[in-house]
């Protein structure tokens, strides 16, 4: 069954107001009175509703559905600015991977500069694509996407978090292995992890003191090396492992 994201609150008879949702629903996929599809709004419950009139747009809630999958820990991962398309891919996939955030920041390494005006237009771009992924995916939020044009304010932010994992290549190199899993086996319901990963050229040594005073503790992600686009995949994949699949938190 399909499902769409819809904004504000959840209402007796809905009106679809957003022309890319309403063009898919009624034009691509044809929806006409008495279908049936599934509608998340922004608290995050997901709802059954029924076509009533495909010419005005308009759904009436049947009834709200039990099914929850997000991740048990708010997980958001923190990309150095990659060249090409691969903050598009890594927002796609670990949108699909459950991550509840998905930020990027300009690390000393990256090697695109973007100014405000480009930030503005590849977010309202990522946010598109996490929309697309988190429906095919059956999601019940969409990450919060957000890039940031200075790193100083990226680093304020990290004292948000319950917990700052750094993915550092030399952590793997010198064949640091257990602490991400240690480290995640303390994890609780609710808390707020941050992954931060470098661009191509990997994270500076400044850039890694900076991490680690603001709390940050660099792990490896295995013993082989991966690229900026395959590590925040790795590292939700093992997030997912621990608290999903094994020992769920409390």
């Amino acid at each position: 069954m399909q499902q769409y994201f819809v904004k504000g609150r959840a209402e007796e008879l809905i009106t679809i107001t957003d022309k890319d949702t309403a063009k898919h629903m009624f034009s691509v996929m044809r929806l006409a009175e008495g279908d049936e599809v599934v509608l998340v709004f922004e608290d995050g419950i997901k709802r059954l509703a029924r076509v009533v009139s495909s010419s005005q747009q308009q759904l009436e809630i049947v009834q709200e559905l039990r099914d929850d999958v997000e991740l048990p820990v708010q997980v958001t991962i923190a990309s150095g600015f990659p060249k090409g398309d691969k903050l598009d891919f890594v927002t796609q996939k670990a949108t699909e991977l459950g991550a509840s955030g998905i930020w990027a920041y300009p690390a000393d390494w990256s090697v695109v500069k973007w100014d405000c005006k480009k930030l503005a237009k590849k977010a309202e771009k990522l946010e598109k694509i996490a929309q697309g992924a988190a429906e095919q995916s059956k999601r019940n939020r969409l990450p919060d996407i957000r890039l940031f044009d200075k790193k100083a304010d990226f680093l304020a932010q990290l004292t948000d978090f319950d917990k700052v994992f750094i993915a550092y290549e030399e952590s793997a190199k010198a064949g640091e292995m257990a602490r991400l899993a240690q480290e995640l086996q303390a994890v609780e319901a609710k808390q707020k992890i941050l992954f931060i990963f470098g661009p191509e050229g990997g994270i500076s040594p400044k850039e890694i003191e900076a991490f680690e005073q603001a709390g940050g503790i660099p792990v490896g992600l295995g013993p082989r090396i991966l690229r900026t686009e395959t590590a925040p995949l790795y590292a939700l994949s093992a997030v997912s492992y621990a608290v999903e699949l094994t020992s769920r938190p409390d």
